[in-house]
């Protein structure tokens, strides 16, 4: 895995990923996690959540997500268009979802 500066709106991050798409996809994640259930399991509730976004404030992407493996600002960063990877991030979500109930009913 490689690491890979993470950049849009107010987000930037560094994470560890296989390509910069997934890097892309992680941190669309990172920034819907602050406000949707996304993982059954959520250890904070909704308003830990709306504590947590008034302390810090809430995360806000722009329209690209900018991923470089040299660092913050690069202008030869990767873009990626925001809404495509919000529909690919739901599309994986929904999958994942699909695949733990059919595990569920498995183990049931």
């Amino acid at each position: 895995m490689a690491k890979y500066y993470v950049e849009s709106g107010t987000l930037q991050m560094l994470t560890d990923a296989e390509d910069a798409r997934g890097a892309a996809l992680w941190a669309m994640h990172r920034a819907m996690e602050q406000v949707l259930p996304v993982c059954p399991d959520d250890p904070l509730t909704p308003s830990e959540k709306n504590e947590r976004i008034r302390q810090r404030g809430c995360v806000v992407l722009d329209d690209a997500i900018r991923i470089s493996e040299q660092g913050f600002g690069r202008e030869n960063a990767d873009a990626f268009d925001t809404v495509e990877i919000f529909a690919e991030w739901n599309q994986l979500l929904m999958a994942v979802t699909k695949l733990e109930r059919r595990l569920q009913l498995v183990n049931s």
